[in-house]
């Protein structure tokens, strides 16, 4: 059974930064997607950034450098560094990881964000 377990939301100004983690426990196996996605109030759940085991990365066009996804394969976490955040990055963050192996799919409990005016 794969555990996602999520970090580092909080309330932060425009402007500010902010570092999420997410750490997956049990057989997420060698070959997976690690990333990132955000639901706002009344919206549906958008993808933030993804990074394959290989190393390919993939970013939303809002976030584009401005955010950075980066992970650890030794410890299966997964980081986000948001900077120069903006109002409208404001929602709750999930954590995802496919697993090729298996087909599976795994979501976080997920992490607020606010960032305030």
């Amino acid at each position: 059974q794969v555990q996602l377990v999520e970090s580092g939301g909080g309330l932060v100004q425009a402007g500010g930064s902010l570092r999420l983690s997410c750490a997956a426990s049990g057989s997420i196996f060698s070959r997976n997607v690690m990333g990132w996605y955000r639901q706002a109030p009344g919206k549906q759940r958008e993808l933030v950034a993804t990074l394959t085991s290989g190393g390919t990365t993939n970013y939303a066009d809002s976030v584009k450098g401005r955010f950075t996804i980066s992970r650890d394969n030794a410890k299966n976490t997964v980081y986000l560094q948001m900077n120069s955040l903006k109002p409208e990055d404001t929602a709750v963050y999930y954590c995802n990881v496919f697993t090729y192996l298996s087909g599976q799919n795994y979501w976080g409990q997920g992490t607020q964000v606010t960032v305030s005016s």
